[in-house]
């Protein structure tokens, strides 16, 4: 089992003798632990809910947060009634708008006040970050937010949960592309704060080498996308789906290909545990990444049990070889299909290419 690494003692926050909050994410001891030095296990493309091609995972938000998620990605996408939640295009994958995500977001964080949730919106088509603020404020989420004090935040200089449960902002949120700190403070740009590691992997050998980032990563909190997809080409469109068929060696506790042995490659690299883990279908291995967090974190493991959904068990892709992509988008597998999977994604591929997508990330 990894084991569990602290931040340098002297960038730890001194703790207030008058916090009140005396149980942070299910335990007392990270009370006083600062955001920057906490693992969250997180749901990648959590408004994603279903068994269909462009689905990763299989219960909504609210049971997300239930069985103890606490890092929510998002893809907005602006539609002719607002901004919706949608994988690539919203006709291949609509997940509502997203006033309604944050609604029930809001509803969960007001009836559990001593937990600390993560958003990390994407914004693939550069929207102004002023489209978001009137759907913070008219969903009610804006008052859950923690506004930083600058655009970037160095490592020690993060709250601690307790100080964040103790403010009543609860929520911590990260625009990855368009943030604006002067317009939209509480819209935190991520890459200014945080790096990733490659997406749309297709090789169970999760490396964790820097793959988007605006600062400097020893500087940084990092989030790990373990999530492991399979590749395919279809006239002249790349995409990628999940690789069900590894699910239960994907988001297992350890072995190979497993967020241990993700999370073992990082540490080597970087000295310490990654921020935020993203999976699909998170349920798939039951209690695995929920224990795994707890190890790391230095806390007892979670009682509660992760029950999976019928999309974390059903078989949608061929295991299949390829290649490792090691940056975002630069190259993919083709992956042989049988003749159902085969008509089932060229289908879907059609209708993406009749509404003008040329490359589909999944």
């Amino acid at each position: 089992m990894l084991s569990f690494s602290l931040l340098p003692v002297t960038a730890l926050a001194l703790i207030s003798s008058t916090l009140a909050a005396d149980t942070c994410n299910g335990h007392a001891e990270l009370c006083s632990r600062q955001y920057s030095n906490v693992t969250f296990i997180g749901a990648h493309d959590s408004y994603a809910v279903g068994d269909g091609l462009a689905d990763n995972q299989d219960k909504d938000v609210t049971a997300q947060l239930n069985d103890g998620i606490r890092t929510l990605q998002l893809q907005a996408h602006n539609a002719s009634d607002g901004v919706h939640l949608c994988h690539t295009s919203c006709s291949l994958q609509d997940g509502g708008l997203l006033s309604d995500y944050f609604g029930k977001v809001v509803s969960w964080v007001s009836s559990n006040p001593n937990d600390v949730v993560t958003i990390v919106l994407t914004n693939p088509e550069n929207l102004p970050v002023s489209t978001y603020s009137s759907i913070l404020t008219s969903s009610g989420i804006d008052q859950y937010m923690y506004q930083p004090s600058s655009s970037a935040i160095g490592l020690s200089d993060w709250p601690t949960l307790g100080e964040l449960i103790d403010q009543k902002k609860t929520v911590v949120a990260f625009l990855d592309y368009q943030a604006n700190f002067d317009t939209e403070p509480r819209l935190i740009d991520e890459f200014s704060n945080m790096w990733e590691d490659a997406y749309n992997v297709v090789d169970a050998s999760f490396g964790c080498s820097v793959n988007r980032t605006s600062g400097q990563p020893s500087a940084q909190m990092y989030l790990i996308n373990h999530y492991l997809d399979s590749s395919y080409a279809l006239g002249g469109t790349q995409f990628w789906i999940p690789n069900k068929d590894q699910l239960n060696v994907t988001n297992s506790e350890s072995g190979d290909g497993s967020i241990g042995f993700h999370v073992g490659n990082c540490v080597s690299l970087w000295g310490r545990n990654p921020n935020h883990i993203l999976l699909d279908f998170y349920d798939a291995a039951s209690n695995a990444p929920f224990n795994l967090a707890a190890s790391l974190n230095g806390v007892s493991a979670p009682t509660n049990t992760v029950t999976a959904g019928s999309g974390a068990t059903a078989s949608v892709t061929s295991g299949g070889t390829a290649k490792v992509s090691s940056s975002s988008l630069n190259s993919a597998a083709v992956i042989s299909l049988d003749l159902k999977k085969g008509l089932y994604v060229g289908l879907s591929v059609v209708g993406a290419l009749v509404f003008g997508i040329g490359r589909t990330v999944l």
